[in-house]
């Protein structure tokens, strides 16, 4: 197969520039360094999505081309739509792959573009729980993870996305020297239990601290504050899932707005000086086992 053309060394060039200059937006105090790396892995993944396709068809003699009917999946389209659909297949069709593999390539080089342009904002949400977002957020932070699980995600642990999160965290610990907390919120002492107790010391063994905090034993002024699951990344970055009526992880959202990390930061702080450690979690379990805690 031959080598990327001009048009194509062009197209991802100008991709690197977009990503250049967002990543330039919204982290400055990262240098010129790693804005420039992403822009370049950006640009090289441009050029080889543009070599996956032929050069253009000679163009048929213009009495022939009148008699081409439209290309049908250009119907229906928006002006956004057809331009970004236009950008995407800018060097013609691909040259592997069926129908569908196509269609699918061409909408997640939009999506991937539309979430770029969108993280330029302070803020951005998603529908539904946005496990790669947590992902990567983790494998970027470099100072900090202050993580917060309440009852309603305890489930959670059990999936194969957590093993991921949890795998990406301990590289965090252990490969950055970041400091991972996790602070587990429970609406009553009866679910302080060995399951609980079991999670607590699978992450203690990976080396992140954690503390569990029973929401009503919560003194008056601690429980007039807000809680919700979400993690808070280096100070400058706020992860947090909105759950809908039936207590769903609904949306994600991502908040960078200083004002808002801050508050984050401060709960996280209160509510992490009120919880108990592993070893009084201990206790407190063998307490409500043996039916001697009345509290909740």
């Amino acid at each position: 197969m031959p080598g990327p053309g001009p048009r194509r060394i062009l197209a991802g060039g100008a991709a690197g520039l977009v990503v250049w200059g967002v990543a330039a937006l919204l982290s400055p105090e990262d240098g010129p360094g790693r804005h420039l790396a992403a822009a370049v892995l950006c640009a090289l993944g441009a050029v080889a999505v543009a070599h996956l396709r032929p050069p253009p068809e000679h163009p048929a003699p213009a009495a022939d081309a009148r008699a081409v009917p439209p290309d049908p999946g250009r119907r229906g389209r928006t002006g956004g739509e057809a331009a970004g659909a236009e950008a995407a297949e800018g060097t013609g069709p691909p040259v592997e792959g069926p129908p569908l593999l196509r269609e699918f390539a061409r909408l997640e080089t939009e999506r991937v573009a539309r979430q770029v342009a969108e993280l330029a904002s302070p803020a951005v949400e998603c529908p539904g729980e946005n496990h790669d977002w947590l992902l990567s957020l983790t494998r970027a932070a470099e100072q900090s993870v202050r993580a917060t699980s309440t009852s309603v995600d305890l489930g959670f642990w059990n999936s194969e996305p957590a093993g991921r999160y949890l795998d990406a965290q301990h590289e965090a610990i252990t490969d950055r020297g970041v400091p991972v907390r996790r602070l587990f919120l429970v609406e009553r002492a009866a679910q302080l239990d060995d399951a609980l107790l079991r999670l607590c010391e699978e992450q203690e063994l990976l080396r992140i601290d954690v503390r569990v905090v029973v929401l009503p034993e919560l003194p008056p002024h601690l429980v007039r504050g807000t809680t919700c699951d979400g993690v808070v990344f280096d100070e400058e970055v706020s992860y947090e899932t909105v759950r809908d009526l039936r207590e769903v992880n609904a949306r994600t959202r991502i908040d960078a707005r200083p004002d808002h990390v801050r508050s984050r930061t401060r709960r996280f702080e209160e509510l992490w000086e009120a919880g108990m450690g592993l070893r009084e979690l201990e206790g407190r379990v063998d307490d409500e086992e043996g039916g001697t805690w009345m509290t909740g």
